[in-house]
């Protein structure tokens, strides 16, 4: 009988990795944009797919509104971090 892998296999894994490390080497305080910035770096070395400040469109009653929220980072079309 073979084992479930623990490791998630839609990428997961190695997006939380490269937040992880980056945390581990800058440490706490920081601005968000400096992590946002090392975070991106990192991605682009592990040839992780991103996008950065993605706006969020809103629509109330079929109304567009320009309210300029926007997504940190879309990472690989699936994730997102605000």
């Amino acid at each position: 009988m073979n084992k479930p892998s623990i490791i998630p296999v839609d990428g997961t894994h190695e997006i939380i990795a490269a937040a992880l490390e980056v945390h581990r080497c800058l440490g706490p305080g920081l601005l968000e944009s400096a992590y946002e910035e090392c975070l991106c770096f990192k991605l682009e070395l592990r040839n992780i797919g991103f996008e950065r400040q993605k706006p969020l469109p809103i629509s109330y009653k079929g109304n567009h509104l320009d309210c300029a929220y926007r997504l940190d980072l879309v990472v690989d079309k699936k994730f997102f971090w605000n």
